[in-house]
C-alpha cells in the first residue's frame, strides 16, 4: 500500500545538517524584505546587521571550515528583533517572524536546535497567514486556498526538492538561493527590485 505523500513540515523535519541550513536560509531570503521594508518606514534598524547574518548562512554552508561566531550573530539578531508594544502599524509582525526565524536558523547552524528549519518554515507560512488575514484579503476559513499561500506551500516544497537533491553544499546552495529570489517577491508579497539594502539606491 502506497505511503501517504508526507506533508512540508515532515519533509523539513527530515532534512538535516547543511542541508536544514541551506533551505532555511532560502526561505529567509523571502522574509528577511519584510523585516528590511519594516526598518526602512520606521527607521528601526538599517537592515545590514540582519543581512549579513544571513550571508554568513549562506557562507557556512558554502564553505564548512569559515570560521564564524555565530554566538555573536545570534546576540546582535535577537537585540534587534523588535517589539510589537513599540509599534501600531501590522508590518512589524513579519519582521518579528524574520528576525525570529533567522535566530532559529543560526541555532539550527550552531546545533543547539536541530528542529530550526521547522521553525522557519511554520513561521514563512505563518507570516502569509497573519497577512492574508490582517489585510481582509482572506478568511479563516478560506486562507489555505488564498495564491498567495498556496504558493508560499509550492515553493517551500520546491525548496524540498532542490535540498533533498544529492548535490554538493555549494551548488545546491546556489541553487536554493535562486529558486527563492525567482519570482522577485517576498512571502508576502513585496517586490524584491525595490530592494532596500541596495546600498547603490540614490537618496533623490
Amino acid at each position: 500500500m502506497a505511503q501517504q505523500k508526507l506533508t512540508t513540515f515532515a519533509r523539513v523535519r527530515a532534512l538535516d545538517g547543511w542541508r536544514a541550513v541551506a533551505f532555511s536560509a532560502a526561505l529567509l531570503e523571502r522574509m528577511l524584505p519584510n523585516y528590511q521594508l519594516f526598518c526602512e518606514l520606521t527607521e528601526y534598524d538599517d537592515g545590514k546587521t540582519c543581512r549579513n547574518c544571513l550571508d554568513l548562512l549562506w557562507e557556512s554552508v558554502k564553505s564548512p571550515k569559515s570560521k564564524i561566531n555565530f554566538s555573536v550573530q545570534l546576540e546582535k539578531v535577537e537585540l534587534l528583533t523588535p517589539d510589537t508594544q513599540d509599534y501600531d502599524n501590522f508590518g512589524v509582525y513579519p519582521a518579528i517572524d524574520a528576525a525570529i526565524g533567522l535566530a532559529a536558523a543560526v541555532n539550527l547552524a550552531k546545533k543547539d536546535d536541530l528542529q530550526g528549519a521547522v521553525v522557519v518554515s511554520k513561521l514563512s507560512q505563518g507570516s502569509v497567514e497573519a497577512y492574508l488575514l490582517a489585510s481582509g484579503e482572506a478568511t479563516e476559513d478560506d486562507v489555505k486556498a488564498h495564491p498567495l499561500m498556496q504558493f508560499e506551500v509550492e515553493i517551500q516544497n520546491a525548496l524540498l526538492d532542490c535540498a533533498e537533491q544529492g548535490g554538493r553544499p555549494a551548488e545546491t546552495a546556489d541553487a536554493l538561493k535562486a529558486l527563492a529570489l525567482e519570482e522577485g517577491i517576498s512571502n508576502i508579497g513585496i517586490d524584491l527590485s525595490a530592494d532596500v539594502s541596495d546600498d547603490s539606491h540614490s537618496d533623490n
